[in-house]
């Protein structure tokens, strides 16, 4: 039987690949064009709340249904605390905005993807890919607020940025349980780039929507 430092040295290999088999599509996720694509352009102060909370309220919502249907306790019990994470990411942007009845009412492409995974090996895999692109989108929100000299701001989503560490964290301890076999960790890691590159597919269609290249330029 493994002990923790070898299952946590098997996750952190897995996150290596997966970072290095989407590099170019984490990279762009987190360049500054990310919050253009996200508000349509209008990188002000509502919009980029307005976008971060929908992303928090879908994030909310997919890992509720995810742990409602989920077989292996482990696994419940992670996308329990991290559907409980989110709700509260979500009830403190709707803060942030001053508006107790903002509803999202358009779902994510990275969420409309992962709520059509319904075996935990995936599931665990594809949480791991959208908390590595969740992290890079939550780094510019920072910015945006470091740039906009609202430090008090940034300090709130530099707190949701603990909580996905908590997040990864979290997952690492259910990917030991449910990935032991190198076809597991395949099909952990196909689901896990296939999250990024559901969310990444998002950003390249919402650029070039507005007439805007989705490469950085260098």
């Amino acid at each position: 039987m493994a002990d923790d430092s070898d299952t946590a040295a098997d996750f952190d290999a897995f996150l290596d690949t997966v970072r290095e088999t989407a590099q170019t599509e984490l990279s762009r996720l987190g360049s500054s064009k990310s919050l253009y694509a996200e508000t349509g352009g209008d990188i002000d102060t509502e919009p980029v709340l307005e976008a971060t909370a929908d992303a928090e309220y879908a994030a909310w919502q997919t890992f509720s249904a995810w742990a409602d249907d989920e077989s292996h306790d482990g696994a419940r019990e992670a996308f329990e605390a991290t559907a409980a994470e989110e709700e509260g990411h979500f009830e403190t942007v709707r803060d942030e905005l001053g508006d107790d009845e903002y509803e999202p009412d358009a779902i994510p492409a990275l969420h409309d993807h992962l709520r059509g995974i319904d075996e935990t090996v995936e599931r665990v895999g594809a949480l791991a890919g959208r908390i590595l692109a969740s992290k890079r989108s939550k780094e510019q929100v920072v910015g945006y607020f470091v740039g906009d000299a609202d430090p008090q701001t940034a300090a709130v989503f530099r707190e949701f940025g603990d909580d996905l560490d908590a997040q990864l964290e979290r997952t690492g301890e259910v990917f030991a349980a449910v990935c032991q076999s190198e076809a597991d960790q395949e099909r952990a890691m196909d689901a896990a780039t296939g999250a990024i590159e559901a969310a990444y597919a998002e950003y390249v269609e919402n650029m070039e929507a507005m007439g805007a290249n989705p490469k950085p330029v260098c």
